[in-house]
């Protein structure tokens, strides 16, 4: 008797994951599915939230409870059933890990196949004993530097921040590092005393005593006579260096605001013992194919799979036994060469070949990170598996989407399934599915518009995502402006950008552009940011965190700034308590209006009395964080809603206080939508609302947490921070990829607020890869022609169709979209 076929479907019934309307669909496996919608619909409540999260409920069930405990659970999803799920792995966009031992080796494992090949097939100095793998790792006791603990660099006093001004005295303060008041004095004291002139200029000084009044670990002590006419007796006075002195600050002093100036006269700089490789001198002394594995892994990944590809492509049968010299054609060498290569390979597919095995995961990308993962995935070797991945060609050029949907056409041919949430049209088209989630964001989202192939969507008219696909929606064409001037850098120096000039022009948007590792974000968001913020000093609102030393020849036309605004993606907060009222001051206005009611005013109630983080106003249970900790016996600790406020965060007596029939928790809880009718009669709320909405942030929630959200959704909420003050002057705004994580709809939305930033008379540059984006900009530089060692050379620059006329990689993408308007 013939069995039944298994069914092909993943069927999903009554999922009410977040904003989900008792969602039912079929979705088959074996094939790539896409799930569209703009922002804010529910893609990812039901790609991640629900199928992924049911997923891995289902693993943990089978896992010993006592090793559950060691894992990171998701939570169980709201939905009544599913059935047809395979074991699944979620490929979701996160930064890099916020660890500086962390890097692209250990991101994809290639480190330690690094480690074996040099331990195993190295050539070693003569008479030195066979190292093991962990002495190649800058992680390991077996292989840190003893002087800088495997980190690769020291923290140490710098002379040029010790005294920055060689022209004065020691009496004038030539030490900057010294502390001030009676104890710099009795340290002047002390030098004079030990007959060094304090009166001299410190350029003038000796060689010989400028360094030990710098960094000499001695403490001699002085007497000190009294001052003349004084009755006073005298008194030993102890020297100590300037370095000593900031060491000491920072070692012992219970005082953050003396660490935090002793901090000023530190700099970080490349370990002198290892030169910032991080590992022991044994370790470094080791080679193959002539080069140290500190050396590997410094080298591009491209260059690694063209030093390693000969070794690879040994045939076996002729591997030697190893030299006393070299073990570079012994069998384990061609076999460690060869699965480095085939690796290798898949990173330089993805377009990832400028990036080196050293380089530290905390300044990758999101899409960087993810696409490292997916090269990881595919060599694992699994079948039968769902991987649920988050947006996998945010922060790619279209050049290099081809091979990123190659690799995933090669992951299904594998026997697995693909769900991919995704806003890139291009990805989608390439898609064998497509289940469309709308037709808004937020309450005015969540229901499956359609399920099935692509093209059946054209026919599915309420789709922001048919309109888009099938071109019947694209920002309209326009003139380009006319600049009213040019910003001009030249002879730039940093990374890959190698004696650059670059001309922005003003008073229009420009849109950077080149491939992946071309030099867009260091011409842009370092480069340009420092040179226009060290021209404006301290009229500009940047972190200090965020200047960085640049190398430019020479500069013009900066006279015409008045101010300068970076909109990054770094979250806007680090804990819950940092929300999207909070961060827009949009919460100061609410506050203020719960304690103008009379019910406020006869309790005595001011605004702080509406705040989560004053004890007057919050739940002292959860402490104003709105759940608690729950901790299980063998299972890992979960978080539930306070059982005093019922995630509330506030007290009773705060919540007894309403304004239109609301307490302050319900209107944290409305969406940007719903709060703009509600606080229609507030004009500072309303200001900030607009502007929100107008960026396509309606769908998110006042008090929706920092940690909730995506980059791409605080580089909005900056924006729409910024955008609700009126200023008068010119302002250079700098954005870094401002359409990741947007749906197309969505995009014309933020184009609309950039294009009406430069009609208000300010210069807008904008890094991009989306086409609708650099199609409607008024000038564009295009950055190639490659990435990496590859790039870093302005290769097209002028309005979008001069460029799309050109050679660059952007041109021939660029030229179709133009030709489709």
């Amino acid at each position: 008797m013939t069995e039944p076929a298994a069914d092909p479907f993943v069927r999903v019934r009554d999922a009410s994951e977040h904003n989900l309307r008792h969602v039912d669909v079929d979705i088959p496996r074996d094939a790539i599915v896409a799930f569209t919608g703009v922002s804010g619909s529910g893609k990812s409540s039901l790609a991640f939230g629900t199928l992924y999260a049911e997923a891995q409920r289902r693993y943990f069930e089978s896992v010993a409870p006592y090793a559950r405990r060691l894992l990171h659970q998701v939570g169980i999803p709201h939905v009544e059933e599913i059935t047809g799920l395979p074991p699944a792995v979620a490929l979701q966009q996160r930064r890099g890990a916020a660890s500086s031992r962390s890097s692209v080796g250990t991101i994809t494992t290639l480190s330690n196949l690094v480690r074996m090949l040099y331990s195993r097939a190295g050539t070693y100095p003569r008479g030195a004993p066979r190292l093991e793998a962990d002495a190649f790792s800058p992680n390991t006791l077996a292989g840190a530097c003893p002087r800088c603990h495997g980190l690769g660099v020291v923290h140490d006093v710098a002379e040029d921040l010790l005294v920055p001004d060689t022209s004065l005295s020691i009496r004038e303060g030539a030490i900057a590092a010294w502390p001030g008041a009676w104890q710099g004095a009795n340290l002047r004291s002390v030098v004079s005393g030990l007959g060094i002139d304090i009166d001299l200029p410190w350029r003038r000084l000796r060689k010989k005593d400028r360094q030990w009044l710098l960094y000499t670990d001695e403490q001699p002590s002085v007497l000190i006579e009294p001052e003349r006419d004084r009755v006073d007796y005298g008194y030993y006075g102890k020297f100590w260096s300037a370095r000593k002195h900031i060491m000491h600050v920072l070692a012992d002093s219970k005082s953050q605001r003396m660490r935090d100036r002793a901090l000023r006269f530190v700099r970080s700089v490349p370990c002198p013992v290892c030169q910032g490789a991080g590992l022991r001198q044994e370790a470094l002394a080791v080679t193959f194919a002539r080069r140290s594995v500190a050396e590997v892994n410094a080298m591009q990944l491209t260059d690694l799979a063209e030093l390693l590809r000969p070794v690879a492509a040994l045939p076996h049968p002729k591997a030697a036994t190893p030299t006393a010299r070299s073990g570079e054609k012994t069998e384990v060498a061609v076999r460690i060469s060869a699965d480095l290569v085939a690796r290798l390979d898949v990173l330089l597919d993805l377009g990832l070949g400028y990036l080196s095995l050293g380089r530290r995961s905390t300044t990758l990308s999101p899409g960087e990170t993810q696409r490292l993962r997916i090269a990881t995935q595919l060599r694992s070797g699994l079948f039968g598996v769902v991987y649920v991945l988050d947006e996998p060609s945010a922060g790619l050029h279209p050049a290099d989407t081809e091979p990123l949907l190659d690799v995933l056409d090669r992951l299904k041919a594998a026997g697995n399934s693909l769900f991919v949430v995704e806003h890139d049209m291009d990805v989608v088209r390439r898609a064998d599915w497509v289940v469309d989630i709308g037709p808004g964001a937020g309450a005015g989202g969540g229901r499956v518009l359609y399920s099935g192939p692509v093209s059946g969507l054209e026919q599915t008219a309420e789709s922001a995502t048919s309109r888009s696909l099938f071109a019947h929606d694209r920002p309209p064409a326009r003139p380009p402006r006319k600049p009213h001037g040019r910003l001009r850098l030249s002879g730039v120096h940093r990374h890959n950008l190698r004696d650059v000039t670059a001309a922005v022009p003003l008073g229009v948007l420009t849109a950077v552009t080149g491939v992946s590792g071309s030099g867009k974000s260091t011409l842009v968001s370092q480069v340009l940011a420092a040179v226009v913020r060290e021209h404006l000093g301290s009229a500009t609102e940047e972190d200090d965190e965020t200047a960085v030393d640049v190398d430019v020849r020479d500069t013009s036309g900066l006279e015409h700034l008045d101010r300068l605004v970076q909109v990054d993606q770094k979250p806007i907060g680090r804990t819950p308590r940092s929300n999207l009222a909070t961060y827009t001051g949009l919460f100061d206005a609410v506050r203020k209006v719960y304690a103008a009611t009379d019910q406020a005013r006869e309790r005595g109630y001011t605004a702080g009395r509406f705040s989560f983080n004053v004890a007057e106003g919050r739940c002292e249970t959860c402490q104003g964080e709105g759940f608690v900790e729950v901790e299980l016996l063998f299972l890992p600790g979960t978080y539930a809603p306070c059982p005093t406020c019922e995630g509330a965060r506030y007290n009773a007596e705060t919540l007894e206080v309403t304004y239109r029939r609301r307490n302050i928790a319900e209107v944290l809880a409305m969406s940007v939508d719903e709060a703009a009718g509600f606080l229609t009669d507030v004009p500072a709320a309303t200001r900030s609302l607009r502007t929100l909405r107008e960026v396509g942030l309606g769908y998110l929630r006042l008090g929706q947490p920092a940690t909730e959200l995506s980059g791409g959704e605080a580089q909005r909420i900056k924006l729409a921070t910024e955008l609700q003050r009126a200023r008068q002057g010119h302002t250079l705004y700098l954005l870094d990829e401002p359409t990741v994580g947007l749906h197309p709809a969505d995009v014309a939305l933020l184009l609309r607020q950039l294009h009406q930033l430069v009609d208000a008379g300010n210069t807008v540059v904008v890094v991009e890869h989306d086409l609708d984006t650099v199609a409607t900009a008024d000038w564009v530089i295009d950055l190639g022609p490659g990435g990496g060692d590859a790039g870093g050379r302005i290769v097209a620059a002028g309005t979008p169709a001069d460029v799309a006329a050109g050679n660059g990689a952007t041109a021939p993408y660029l030229a179709a979209r133009l030709a489709a308007a």
